[in-house]
């Protein structure tokens, strides 16, 4: 199926250094400690219980306003207040500043009881969907390391993005699905070369039915070092229906033994209005065997109209107002809550076959790009402190050789081992592509009402 790009969803985008990390308060953290979420079999599991993701999408401002939350306390404290009375668990964030300090926010996160999955990219520093063999160089790499360096040592954080919504239906775009297979095998590599905290790596796909199948198959399939922890998908196709109206269930069909977690990376369709029936389905029986859970899109209202709240200036402002989605999400959340037991989860995790090359999948071989000439100095020094979202960018800054690393490449890495943006980096766009066929159902739906009504 053809996807529209949502026009109102997008809003548009506009040296490397290293140096010790900056020190962190090892106490005031340990005070907040939550219990890490691990993997096993195809499902997360805080301790001994079952850990459903119940959160939210967070990104005051968008992507035109480049803020970190999470590095202003002013910010992420009056947001949090507001997360308590929702009464999620989880957000995420789509961009963060890896040259700035995150105690405060990650610690009165902690508190609350709540966990974060951080996008690993920003605008400056992201794979091009088309042109992905230059991108991927060190001073990228660089900045991903300092990220996952910085929120390594925060408990809460649950999980890394390694891409978000870098291939689209655009068959042209699947040529970058080698380069963030890559990237998350250097993350899970890095994060164990550097003995840090075995922090779940996984990618966020776009709402792209012709080709979801294959990027969930395709970050499943090889050697165990190249693969994914999880995989997570963009879905706007509840619209106020049901499972069957949505084709939930065909998704829960079609990722019935996939071998690893599954979860929403946003959800929540605003076409025929929008009641949050998503909760209910995705903490039933009829979901919870293959899914963990989801991130409703999304916390502050943008220029897309998806927010539950206003804010009059993001960076700014300390009012909050609740729009009519606040109640309904925390209601939502209230009257259907994380079921007890394993949920049917399966105790065993397990590759998949790669996907076959065709129409809609331009990607031949599971041989993956060597790590970039100069990056591999990062897994014997570390990465050091970040450029931040203010650093003059990686996208141009390579010219990685078309050449192909064998398999299990990630295994032998040991302790002794002037750029532009681009409107095709990964991660520019939040809420972005999304499948055209659930608003047309939404809209029947609609006529099918509003044509009842007028009958009466």
């Amino acid at each position: 199926m053809r996807t529209l790009l949502l026009a109102t969803a997008l809003v548009a985008l506009t040296g490397l250094a290293v140096a010790s990390p900056t020190p962190t308060d090892k106490e005031s953290l340990s005070k907040r400690a939550l219990v890490p979420v691990t993997v096993s079999g195809n499902a997360f599991w805080q301790g001994s219980t079952r850990f459903y993701i119940r959160g939210i999408d967070y990104q005051p401002g968008g992507s035109s306003l480049g803020l970190d939350p999470l590095a202003d306390p002013k910010v992420c404290m009056r947001d949090i207040a507001k997360f308590k009375q929702l009464g999620i668990n989880t957000i995420r964030v789509y961009m963060v500043d890896n040259s700035k300090t995150h105690d405060v926010c990650m610690g009165a996160l902690a508190d609350a009881g709540i966990y974060v999955v951080v996008d690993a990219n920003n605008p400056g520093y992201s794979l091009h969907r088309f042109l992905p063999g230059p991108s991927y160089n060190a001073q990228y790499l660089q900045s991903v390391f300092a990220t996952v360096d910085d929120f390594a040592k925060y408990t809460n954080t649950l999980a890394f993005f390694s891409g978000n919504e870098v291939i689209n239906d655009n068959v042209s775009s699947t040529v970058s699905a080698k380069y963030v297979k890559a990237v998350t095998r250097d993350m899970r590599q890095y994060l164990a070369v550097r003995k840090l905290r075995k922090i779940p790596v996984g990618y966020s796909a776009a709402d792209v039915a012709v080709n979801r199948m294959e990027q969930a198959l395709y970050f499943n399939c090889g050697s165990d070092d190249e693969r994914s922890d999880f995989f997570a998908f963009n879905d706007y196709s509840w619209c106020n229906t049901d499972l069957k109206t949505s084709q939930w269930d065909q998704k829960v069909k079609n990722f019935t033994n996939y071998g690893l977690p599954i979860f929403l990376s946003e959800y929540g369709c605003t076409a025929n209005g929008r009641d949050f029936g998503e909760v209910q389905a995705l903490m039933s029986r009829d979901m919870t065997g293959v899914y963990s859970g989801g991130l409703m899109y999304e916390y502050t209202n943008e220029e897309n109209n998806f927010g539950i709240v206003q804010l009059e200036n993001p960076a700014t402002s300390t009012d909050v107002k609740e729009l009519e989605g606040f109640a309904k999400f925390a209601h939502a959340l209230a009257t259907y809550p994380a079921p007890t037991g394993d949920g049917g989860a399966s105790a065993s995790t397990h590759s998949v076959a790669c996907p076959p090359k065709g129409p809609h999948w331009d990607v031949e071989d599971t041989q993956l790009p060597p790590i970039p000439e100069g990056a591999d100095r990062f897994f014997k020094d570390g990465a050091g402190i970040g450029p931040g979202l203010q650093g003059p960018g990686s996208q141009n800054a390579g010219n990685q050789p078309p050449i192909q690393a064998p398999p299990s490449s990630g295994n032998q890495v040991t302790d002794t081992p002037a750029a532009t943006t681009s409107k095709n980096a990964a991660g520019e766009t939040f809420g972005g592509l999304i499948e055209k066929g659930p608003f047309l159902m939404a809209a029947w739906v609609g006529v099918v009402t509003i044509a009842g009504t007028l009958l009466l």
